[in-house]
């Protein structure tokens, strides 16, 4: 016989007259909400016997997965690949400041740096949800410095290393340690390679293809051996030739393993990817499309000419410059800005856009039983957006962190 007492006496929230992405669609219905967690309804009027404590009206804006950042070094000044006195603060300031992008969690990426600067910055950030203080953190990215000379991009080249022995031994001695790492960016031609992939998968670390000039072969190979993803598709890659596509050809690749999904980051700020190569890109593997900011410091500072670590730099609009120059150092795109140029500059729907910023990174992380969708059972990490998919207001665990 059920009984009616309460699983809990926690505040039931109803967030009404809104459009929620569930089942990959936006669907008009009601969100509930208790204690973080998404609820199902049906369970709480039959099972628990319970209704609303409080109702949200929502406006008819669209309720969204909250978004996931995979490749984001820094902002509004800071730059996670510093090893200042206040590490823990410079990421709290970005992550506070990027809830108003409607970026929910998000990996704090490291590119190639001395092994004191890993030693230094990596125990100073532990895995942990976010809230008013800000986007909760999955782990860091560590982007390098096992790369390719060829394709270092502007890693400094000096720092680049190779994989000695086992390879094993290489990752502790540069990283320190490996606690609250979540992903690596390595290029799977250097010797040794497939055993550091094996090694870090089997740790849960999710092993990504980068600034490389390996071939398709290889970079199936590494995807045998357990490899899931794909650093800025087009970006310090060899570019697509039809007789050895290289990395690129993974998104068509009839070698990755039955039942595993490759998936890719796509710069989409409109600079560092050409939109008729993004649309080549998502109409051969939608479902592996994962947008990345790529943002570097000098992401949500104002016109003008700032100083950033050793460089002057140069705001103009969208484009951060060396100053002086028009050499490009990075991206300064908000996240919310990439799902808007996704989806103008690909024509895809706006379920599309949102999932490659929401459901994609939490399948590849392999989260999305808890974020990235909005299932019951499901964390209550959501964003509020208008039709042209402008950012209203942010929740993480079912509170209110930010409202426009």
């Amino acid at each position: 016989m059920p009984s009616n007492k309460y699983v809990s006496d926690s505040t039931i929230i109803q967030f009404v007259n809104c459009k929620i992405l569930r089942e990959h669609k936006l669907q008009r219905d009601d969100l509930w909400v208790r204690e973080g967690k998404i609820l199902d309804p049906e369970k709480l009027f039959f099972d628990e016997k319970r209704s609303a404590d409080q109702r949200v009206d929502c406006k008819g804006l669209i309720i969204a997965p909250g978004f996931i950042d995979v490749q984001i070094n820094g902002g509004y000044g800071i730059d996670f690949s510093q090893a200042t006195n206040d590490v823990r603060g410079g990421v709290a300031l970005v992550a506070k400041k990027i809830l108003e992008h409607g970026v929910t969690s998000f990996l704090p990426t490291l590119v190639t740096s001395p092994p004191n600067i890993y030693h230094k910055v990596l125990p100073e950030v532990k895995v942990h949800s976010g809230g008013m203080e800000g986007a909760g953190v999955l782990g860091f990215h560590l982007e390098g410095p096992f790369i390719s000379l060829e394709k270092k991009g502007a890693h400094p080249e000096q720092y680049l290393r190779s994989f000695l022995s086992d390879g094993i031994s290489d990752l502790i001695e540069t990283y320190g340690t490996l606690d609250n790492v979540a992903m690596v960016t390595l290029a799977p031609e250097l010797a040794n390679s497939h055993t550091v992939v094996r090694e870090l998968t089997g740790r849960g670390i999710t092993v990504s293809l980068g600034h490389s000039v390996a071939n398709l072969s290889q970079a199936e190979e590494a995807v045998q051996c357990g490899a899931s993803f794909i650093t800025h598709l087009f970006n310090a890659m060899l570019p697509f030739h039809h007789r050895d596509p290289g990395i690129v050809g993974l998104l068509t690749s009839d070698q990755v393993p039955h039942g595993r999904t490759v998936f890719y980051g796509m710069i989409a700020d409109g600079i560092h990817t050409n939109p008729a190569a993004l649309r080549i890109a998502h109409r051969a593997h939608p479902s592996g499309l994962v947008l990345v900011t790529d943002a570097i410091g000098a992401m949500g500072l104002p016109p003008g000419r700032h100083t950033l670590g050793q460089q002057v730099i140069e705001i103009q609009g969208l484009h951060a410059y060396v100053a002086g120059t028009k050499t490009l150092c990075g991206s300064i795109a908000t996240m919310d800005m990439c799902v808007r140029h996704f989806k103008q500059a690909s024509g895809c729907s706006v379920e599309e856009a949102l999932e490659a910023a929401s459901l994609h990174p939490a399948q590849l992380l392999g989260i999305s039983h808890a974020k990235g969708m909005l299932d019951y059972g499901g964390d209550a990490d959501f964003v509020l957006l208008d039709d042209a998919l402008n950012v209203r207001a942010t929740y993480i665990a079912g509170q209110e962190v930010w409202r426009k």
